[in-house]
């Protein structure tokens, strides 16, 4: 699989020439007839942030998706696909198919000083874009970037041709934040307009995108990458009256009702218990402020079905401009439900506009991650595990369902498999870091993949390492927990006193991984060399 970048660039000049060139076939004739059509898939990624397993209707939510389920309903969903747990190292792996130690962000934006801990993607490193350009792909990208806050780390820098959006972390949906930068390629924005959204500017933008770039001779790679449903929680008054009232019955029931449904979608193993609900969560019976914790959710939903309105939207221009049936489009989440709780929550005050930041909190998380534990940061399930639906016409079986496992750091390489791209050993003359993803496509396609021995995960010092149906994992500053996934994937029966010898096995596998990508003890990070956000 390994070929340096001029094999790429040999291997792939003719369809190269064919990106709406003309060649001329008869020397000396001056008569010219345009090049074939390359005929390699468009591919789009989109992700969207902080959103938990359940909460697409394909997944089993009471949450109007329609979009998202028609990709699922002519596709492909997994059962078993992970992120990294949190923003900037999920952003940074599917860019490269590394794990995010790797590609310098092994926590966020800011500059530790260390290799794997830089704040921004490092030289060792290619995205999507830097491999599959010089293959004859445009590469497009509307939407958080949020992997180098300083201009020379920026999309245009990193192999992409056009670019808008977010470069930085969370923002406010309807201005811009002190401290936060948006932009148009290489340019800042920082007058966004009076009727500006972010969810329907990152859309608008991709639909423009497409439609300049997807009638030409060329493929197109485009990252659509969705701030919804981040805090704060900002969503158009129409949206959130949809849900108004919806959530009246509290997360308790909630997460039952989701739990049912997705065990009749065969997304869980009914032999699975549902997670008790987390202890640091009321009983919904005994929650204060009930109609404001409804309309927490509610504007949520809200964020999640204005992004699937989006999808629609991108859906349709595909549909326009005759490209639809040749796209190969990935869905995914960057991590689980979000549990943090903001200093501008209270109860006085509804949240939805612009003038409130505010953030859904614990319990609705807790719901939005069903059936599992743990929540964004942490490495158990309900921080990890995300909705991967992938829609493919004439090449994925519509309705298809998988359990097999599959990883963020997979889809870079599933992206150039599907492009005909091989991963090189050197770009621009920088030496790359082997790819650490293996290919999902052969599982897209209906067949059986040889996966990963092992998987691994570490943010801030919460860990885990995945091997077949085995997963040692471990919150900070707690002990390692050892599951059985196959016979409990809600991580309830921890099985390390019984299997002593599987989990040092795993620990040490764990240990070596850790000092592979240059990881240090969270506890012993150096402080931060600038001064950059860092919310995610």
């Amino acid at each position: 699989m390994q070929m340096n970048t001029n094999r790429i660039n040999r291997r792939n000049a003719i369809k190269t020439i064919g990106a709406g060139a003309l060649a001329c076939t008869l020397p000396g004739t001056g008569q010219c007839k345009e090049s074939p059509k390359d005929t390699r898939p468009n591919i789009i990624v989109i992700m969207c942030d902080d959103m938990g397993i359940s909460d697409l209707g394909c997944y089993g939510s009471e949450i109007s998706t329609p979009n998202l389920n028609r990709l699922a309903k002519e596709g492909m969903r997994s059962t078993q696909f992970y992120n990294t747990a949190r923003c900037c190292p999920s952003r940074a792996s599917i860019l490269t198919g590394l794990y995010s130690h790797q590609a310098g962000i092994g926590h966020m934006v800011d500059d530790r000083g260390l290799e794997a801990y830089r704040g921004r993607l490092n030289e060792r490193c290619a995205t999507i874009a830097e491999l599959l350009r010089p293959a004859g792909y445009r590469t497009l990208l509307s939407g958080k970037w949020h992997v180098g806050e300083d201009v020379p780390y920026w999309p245009l820098q990193r192999g992409f041709e056009t670019y808008y959006g977010l470069i930085s972390g969370a923002c406010n949906y309807f201005k811009l934040d002190k401290g936060r930068s948006f932009a148009r390629d290489n340019e800042r924005i920082t007058d966004l307009g009076d009727n500006f959204y972010m969810t329907d500017a990152i859309t608008d933008s991709a639909v423009e995108q497409i439609e300049k770039y997807g009638r030409g001779d060329a493929p197109f790679f485009q990252y659509v990458a969705y701030t919804a449903p981040h805090w704060p929680l900002h969503a158009w008054p129409e949206d959130i009256e949809k849900y108004r009232g919806r959530y009246n019955g509290g997360w308790d029931h909630l997460r039952k009702e989701r739990h049912q449904r997705m065990i009749e979608m065969g997304l869980v193993n009914p032999n699975w218990p549902l997670t008790p609900r987390d202890t640091h969560a009321d009983a919904w019976e005994d929650a204060p402020h009930k109609e404001w914790e409804a309309m927490r959710m509610a504007v949520y939903a809200a964020q999640i079905d204005r992004m699937d309105q989006g999808i629609g939207k991108i859906m349709k221009k595909l549909k326009e401009t005759g490209t639809e049936e040749n796209t190969l489009i990935m869905f995914l989440a960057d991590n689980g439900g979000c549990a943090e709780s903001r200093k501008e929550n209270d109860p006085k005050i509804m949240p939805g506009p612009r003038e409130t930041f505010m953030s859904y909190g614990l319990a609705w998380a807790n719901a939005s991650n069903t059936p599992f534990r743990r929540f964004k940061k942490d490495t158990h399930e309900g921080g990890t595990s995300t909705a991967f639906i992938a829609r493919w016409p004439k090449k994925i079986e519509s309705g298809s369902l998988t359990h097999q496992v599959g990883h963020i750091i997979d889809i870079l390489p599933t992206c150039l498999d599907a492009a005909d791209v091989s991963y090189p050993n050197e770009v621009d003359g920088r030496e790359l870091t082997p790819v650490a993803g293996k290919s999902y496509l052969p599982v897209l396609l209906g067949k059986q993949r040889d996966g990963h021995s092992e998987i691994y995960w570490e943010h801030v010092g919460n860990r885990a390492v995945r091997q077949g149906n085995w997963k040692l994992v471990s919150n900070r500053p707690g002990n390692w927990e050892l599951y059985d996934l196959e016979a409990d994937r809600t991580e309830l029966n921890d099985l390390i006193e019984k299997h002593p010898n599987k989990a040092q096995e795993l620990a040490g596998l764990y240990e070596a991984w850790f000092n592979r990508v240059g990881a240090v003890p969270y506890d012993e990070l150096p402080p931060k060399a600038t001064p950059t956000p860092v919310a995610g």
